[in-house]
């Protein structure tokens, strides 16, 4: 039965147009201002059941903002929606007309009624708002802690250190500049912009250093540290908020950083956040230090321990180790996949198939081949440099113009990190070699002698033959995972083709293998051909005759020995590392891609995700439910409208309305999406590790600082300056915020009682109790070694700080101190020293251990200075 549109003067109804048309509300006060509006005199007396069940409004009638279209076949109304939009006076133009819907003409009482009624709606709504405004502000107002004046500068001055760290952070600027000479030190970066800021009026900086003598450092080292700390976990903490509320994450791993001769592994996660938007962000970095169960413990440690995750919601790993590194964090992940078996390892999104799959061969030859590539990489990125290479490249291939044309285009930059790498090498070596003889020569003395020291090197690498085997094996043995990797980084749809192609290429390296004499006989042919053009003998490798020679073994021929010790393990490799990389389960994840409905529309909607989605049926909200809901899914789209375009990635699947209605196919794609071998959708995300590598390469070795590049890196996090403060003030300086030099009384008071802070770190429990308790005295009175904690545990001093006069009393007095030890009656003497020496009193368990404890007793005794320091401590 057609929908007639209730408003007068409007004859539209539902066969004739494809217009949505709304029920009246069943909320009683909305539906009498939509008959109000409406102007119906017979709709008054209806109820708002009748209304909603028997009547109805077309769209034309509301506002089309009020009006939310959320798919194709689905038209809502804002749950504020009142029509306003009527034609009451067509109806005059034709009066014999007679008309169904009567149009009640209102008297002025009728216009004064709906005046009071609307103006009372709206001072209701005012004063609602305002209250709930009030309410918030007294509840603010109460939950901010009352801060004396002294306190407030204190946190103003701290607000103007941090603005100055997460400016030096965002520039890559180091605090300190270093050394000039073994006797000074130059200019410090963070005390000039301290200097330049208060003379630009900064008058929280003024009040702290007015009367401070010019050379004197403002900040402490110590102190700069600090800050660095507290800016570095803030920006860390908003980022993990965001893969805490996503749940599911991958970690990924970057190549090695060195950091004061220790060698660290960068962190990366990646995730889906809150809005469906494919995130990949830098962490941290991580020791790499020991061995490949150690570096496994530390990971967990890192990943549970410190950012409150859990590795139970891993769902991929990807590590883009290379050199030696390799070995090793191939063993890392098989280690974490035998704890956590959906964890699956798989190529990074950032990195070219090809060339992990060459940075996962432990050969020499091959790792010497790809540390060539990273400097050549290096060396070329200079103007000087690059125009050198073109002018080789032309002067090799003046006689074919067009190939050279090419390699100019395809070595204009990052061609080291291309999937067909190693043709193009191939290709360049020749003008390789002729262009760092050029710049060794330096002519016109162009390069430095670094340059040329640096171009020296290269020569002697590339002007070796066995490099020239090794390049051209890895070029023709990769050609067959060439375009499998090309897809594997491409769109979703071509990800779920490369998953279904991996049986072809599999049998090609197969048949590889299977023939290696044919193959090999045409690869060294082509070798020993580059080695003519290039000038290069060819010979066996200096090391390997001499081995020979040393064993007395007969002679080998030249290309038995490559066949042997170079094509065979190559080959054998590479089919190896495909086979780990994609086994049966990584395979059965990526083909369940086809969740995608540009996916479904290429398989002509014949899909068969049910079968491998028990990969992740622990995941899903109802398991139950998916078989139906998959089926509903692909009916969904394959009766879709024709002006309906099928989302061709996760991400805009995600981005659906309508994908809510489908809880397991929702859950489905944000786990599919969180795999490391899914390019980012988002432009800056997918730039983390390019950031963190720019970062690396602006500064100079001496220079990198972890905390550093860690803003560095992550300058598009918010951050909160009075979060930073709050951090600052709640872990260092909550106590006396105008000492000046806190952490040297710091340090002065656990220089002097180094047994009391040998006798804190062995005493567990007593350390335990002095942290988790409100009271310092009722801490002294629970921990058995309680006066030795007092003596080193900054929260326990801190809590004895607090705890009133007798406190105060116990901290201050050498007096009361001896007293307490040499006196039998110590509990009575606690009891009348005020309030923290009450708690004392009143715990007869802490009492007799504070009147027993003869150790504690007499360190007190002893160390009247040690004591004074106990109340300056945090």
């Amino acid at each position: 039965m057609p929908n007639f549109c209730a408003a007068p003067n409007c004859t539209r109804k539902s066969t004739q147009s494809d217009l949505a048309f709304f029920r009246f509300p069943r909320d009683p006060e909305r539906c009498r201002i939509w008959v109000e509006n409406c102007r119906r005199a017979d709709l008054e007396a209806k109820t708002s059941d009748q209304l909603n069940k028997h009547y109805r409004l077309c769209a034309k009638h509301f506002d089309p903002a009020m009006v939310c279209k959320t798919s194709p076949y689905r038209t809502v109304l804002k749950d504020t929606a009142i029509p306003t939009i009527f034609d009451l006076t067509s109806h005059l133009r034709n009066p014999h007309t007679r008309h169904r819907k009567r149009i009640k003409e209102l008297t002025e009482e009728d216009l004064r009624k709906i005046k009071e009624r609307r103006l009372a709606s709206s001072v209701e709504q005012l004063a609602a708002k305002k209250d709930a405004t009030t309410e918030d502000s007294t509840g603010a107002a109460e939950d901010e802690p009352q801060l004396s004046t002294e306190g407030k500068e204190f946190r103003e001055y701290l607000r103007s250190l941090f603005e100055v760290v997460v400016m030096l952070g965002k520039q890559s600027i180091p605090l300190a500049a270093g050394k000039a000479s073994e006797a000074e030190y130059m200019s410090n970066n963070f005390q000039a912009l301290l200097d330049y800021r208060m003379n630009a009026g900064d008058e929280a900086l003024k009040r702290r250093f007015h009367a401070t003598a010019v050379n004197t450092e403002y900040v402490s080292a110590t102190q700069q540290n600090q800050l660095l700390d507290i800016c570095e976990n803030t920006v860390r903490e908003e980022m993990l908020m965001e893969v805490r509320e996503s749940r599911f994450f991958s970690l990924v791993t970057g190549d090695l950083v060195e950091f004061a001769d220790e060698k660290h592994l960068p962190l990366f996660l990646h995730f889906v956040n809150q809005h469906n938007v494919l995130r990949e962000e830098f962490l941290d970095f991580m020791s790499f230090d020991g061995d490949e169960c150690a570096l496994v413990e530390r990971l967990e440690a890192q990943l549970t321990d410190r950012w409150g995750l859990s590795m139970e919601d891993c769902r991929g790993q990807a590590h883009k180790a290379t050199g030696t590194s390799t070995t090793k964090m191939k063993a890392v992940a098989v280690l974490l996949m035998e704890k956590y078996p959906l964890a699956l390892h798989m190529p990074s999104s950032q990195m070219a198939l090809n060339v992990h799959l060459a940075n996962s061969l432990p050969f020499p030859n091959v790792q010497v081949v790809m540390e060539t590539l990273r400097r050549i990489g290096a060396f070329f990125r200079t103007p000087l440099t690059q125009d050198e290479l073109e002018k080789a490249i032309s002067t090799h291939y003046q006689k074919n113009e067009e190939k050279g044309s090419s390699l100019k285009q395809a070595c204009a930059s990052g061609w080291t990190e291309l999937h067909n790498v190693f043709d193009v090498l191939l290709d360049m070596l020749p003008p390789l070699l002729l262009c760092m003889d050029s710049i060794r020569d330096n002519g016109e003395g162009n390069f430095a002698d670094v340059v040329t020291a640096d171009a020296y090197s290269l020569t002697e690498t590339l002007s070796d033959f066995e490099i020239v085997v090794t390049v051209v094996i890895l070029k023709n043995v990769l050609t067959f995972t060439r375009a499998f990797g090309r897809n594997l980084q491409g769109e979703t749809l071509d990800v779920f083709f490369a998953a279904n192609s991996l049986t072809a290429v599999l049998h090609s390296l197969n048949e590889v293998n299977d023939n290696v004499d044919v193959y090999h006989e045409f690869w060294y042919e082509e070798a020993v051909s580059v080695a003519n053009v290039m000038e290069i003998p060819v010979t066996v490798p200096r090391l390997f005759l001499r081995k020979q020679r040393a064993a007395d073994v007969g002679e080998i021929q030249i290309e038995a020995y490559f066949k042997e010790y170079v094509t065979v393990p190559v080959i054998r490799g590479i089919m190896q590392e495909v086979e780990d990389m994609f086994s049966e389960t990584n395979l059965k994840a990526l083909k369940c891609l086809s969740l995608v409905p540009a996916v479904m529309g290429q398989m002509k909607f014949n899909t068969t995700e049910e079968n491998y989605a028990d990969v992740y049926r622990g995941d899903l909200p109802s398991p139950d439910t998916l078989l139906a809901e998959l089926h509903c899914w692909r009916i969904k789209w394959k009766h879709r409208g024709k002006e309906v375009r099928l989302p061709t990635t996760i991400h805009e699947t995600l981005q659906l309305p309508d994908v809510k209605f489908f809880p397991n196919v929702n859950a489905f794609l944000k786990v599919l999406s969180a795999l490391p071998v899914l390019k980012l959708e988002d432009s800056r995300s997918d730039k983390a590790s390019r950031r963190l590598q720019a970062h690396l390469d602006g500064v100079p070795v001496k220079r990198w600082i972890k905390s550093l590049a860690m803003l560095n890196v992550n300058t598009h996090v918010k951050h909160d300056l009075d979060v930073m403060v709050d951090k600052y003030c709640r872990l260092y300086s909550e106590e006396d915020p105008e000492a000046d030099s806190e952490e040297v009384a710091d340090a002065e008071a656990e220089a002097e009682s180094e047994e009391g802070a040998k006798a804190d770190a062995e005493s567990e429990d007593g350390a335990k109790a002095d942290a988790e308790s409100e009271d310092g005295a009722k801490a002294d009175a629970e921990s058995e070694d309680g006066a030795k904690a007092d003596a080193k545990s900054e929260e326990g001093a801190k809590a004895d700080a607090k705890s009133g006069e007798g406190a105060k009393a116990h901290a201050e007095s050498g007096e009361g101190a001896k007293a307490h030890a040499e006196s039998g009656e110590g509990a009575k003497a606690d009891a009348e020293s005020g309030e923290g020496a009450k708690a004392d009193a009143e715990s007869g368990e802490g009492a007799k251990a504070d009147a027993e404890s003869e150790e504690g007793a007499k360190a007190h005794a002893e160390s009247e200075d040690g004591a004074k320091a106990k109340a300056a401590m945090k």
